[in-house]
């Protein structure tokens, strides 16, 4: 594509680009507008972006090494999982932008727009910091004592008119005040969203502050001040004159402009907090999300490696009890590689992998294998539990339990609720065989300590596993009955691109 079919297609899309996964290296960029743009998972290494407007464009887990943004407005620009190697952000306007797990630009300058000046900052900086803070602090006792001085007048005054006049300064004055901040606060954040540049922002504040003190003034002057002023203008020698209108009018504005700047720097320097807590959040459960991967992964081929081996059993002596086998295998695996990197699956779905398993043992072992599969209350099949959280507790059972047997072996799988010493009611899942006991110092095979492990990654100190040899032998997994109808919804990243 070239760079004018491009701006074509923009044309034609409302300025909103949709390229997904597409390779477009070393393409030119510049100056085109892009607001809002869909560029993931492209290749965009080299490409050309100086000047560029990718406001809330999202380029995550695209290819950007070597990529030139200079002068861009990246404003709340997605970059998400990006390679940034050897990336050029010189005078880009990063404001808002999130960079979680992205490479780093070794051509970032130190003072570039991603470092904006809060008032904290600036405050703790000496120099003109310190001047800021000096004059910040004069003014607030300044206005302070005004309002001292000028409410204790009205105590002591014996002149009404001189009270009352006194008395409308203060609510106008104070009025005045509240107003300019609450305008600001209102208009700030439709300002961020709307404008880039800083200087529009403030000349549309200065407007509006402007309208709003004639509007407020002359409503104040006329149903509070306006008795008292002509009463006083009557008196011999009138009154004192104060300044000019437009000397309190330019106060209005220097207030305004300096809320203005304070709440933009501060609604920034609480998005990077925000970045900061998401970014620590986000890693933790990709950290979770790749251990239970890793404990997947082990799992399939452990289980894959024994049902083999027992249809290799049965090939030569029983072929049709191999050919039903393999077909029960077939169904057990359909189940596996469908999960499409959901860590979490429904009781019944659980259940009813756990009965195909045994229905493939069952084949192998005959009339020497029996089981059953029993849920207390049908309204638990809907609950959500870990994906193969009882297949490898059955294939222990199996192996370490029915398979040293020489009679019948039974195995009973039971889910139930039941409060624990009358505390928090708890979901129990229980695997019972009539295998030999489990030994005093017996710590598990790899299958159930993937179970443990996977029981402490999702719900820690909230579930636990047992090994029981009386009244009954079995092993027993116990979840806190909140946690389950709660976690079922974790949302742990995918990153499968």
């Amino acid at each position: 594509m070239t760079r004018e079919q491009l701006i074509g297609t923009i044309g034609k899309n409302g300025r909103r680009l949709n390229m997904r996964a597409s390779d477009l290296a070393g393409f030119d960029f510049s100056g085109i507008d892009l607001t809002q743009a869909d560029l993931r998972f492209s290749n965009l290494s080299g490409a050309n972006f100086r000047g560029a407007v990718l406001r809330q464009a999202n380029l995550s887990f695209s290819e950007l090494s070597g990529a030139d943004f200079t002068d861009a407005d990246l404003y709340e620009a997605n970059f998400n999982f990006c390679g940034l190697q050897n990336v050029n952000l010189s005078g880009a306007n990063v404001e808002g932008a999130t960079f979680n797990f992205a490479g780093r630009s070794k051509y970032v300058p130190k003072k570039t727009k991603a470092e904006r000046i809060t008032l904290t900052t600036v405050l703790q900086k000496p120099g003109w910091g310190t001047f800021i803070g000096a004059l910040l602090g004069a003014l607030l006792v300044y206005g302070c004592n005004a309002i001292i001085y000028f409410t204790n007048l009205i105590w002591t005054s014996n002149d009404t008119l001189t009270a009352g006049l006194y008395r409308f300064l203060i609510v106008q004055n104070m009025t005045d005040g509240a107003i300019v901040f609450l305008l600001t606060w209102a208009l700030s954040g439709w300002l961020t969203r709307q404008f880039s540049a800083v200087w529009v922002r403030h000349l549309i504040v200065c407007v509006a502050v402007i309208f709003s003190f004639f509007l407020v003034n002359s409503g104040l002057y006329v149903t509070l001040g306006k008795p008292y002023i002509e009463a006083l203008a009557r008196r011999p020698g009138g009154y004192e004159k104060t300044a000019d209108w437009y000397f309190y009018g330019m106060g209005d504005l220097l207030v305004a402009n300096f809320f203005l700047y304070v709440l933009q720097q501060g609604r920034q320097l609480t998005r990077k907090l925000s970045d900061q807590e998401f970014q620590l959040l986000n890693l933790e459960k990709l950290k979770t999300r790749a251990e239970l991967d890793a404990l997947q992964a082990k799992i399939n081929p452990h289980f894959l490696y024994n049902a083999l081996n027992s249809i290799a059993s049965l090939v030569h002596d029983n072929p049709d009890k191999a050919e039903e086998m393999t077909l029960l295998l077939s169904k057990l695996f359909r189940y596996s590689t469908s999960r499409n990197g959901e860590l979490f699956a429904t009781l019944a779905d659980e259940l009813e992998m756990v009965r195909t398993y045994l229905q493939v043992e069952q084949v192998r072992f005959g009339n020497r294998l029996s089981f059953s599969v029993e849920v207390s209350d049908p309204a638990l099949n809907e609950l959500k539990l870990p994906q193969f959280l009882l297949q490898p507790i059955v294939e222990n059972a199996i192996k370490h339990g029915i398979a040293k047997r020489a009679d019948a072996g039974r195995i009973d799988v039971r889910i139930y609720e039941k409060n624990r010493d009358a505390g928090p009611v708890e979901l129990h899942l229980c695997v019972h065989d009539n295998g030999p006991a489990f030994a005093d110092d017996m710590g598990g095979g790899y299958g159930l300590r993937s179970i443990q492990d996977k029981l402490k990654l999702l719900y820690g100190d909230d579930a636990r596993v047992e090994l029981q040899n009386w009244p009954l032998k079995q092993v027993l997994l116990s979840i806190l009955m909140s946690k389950v109808r709660s976690d079922h919804s974790l949302i742990i990243p995918n990153t499968d691109a």
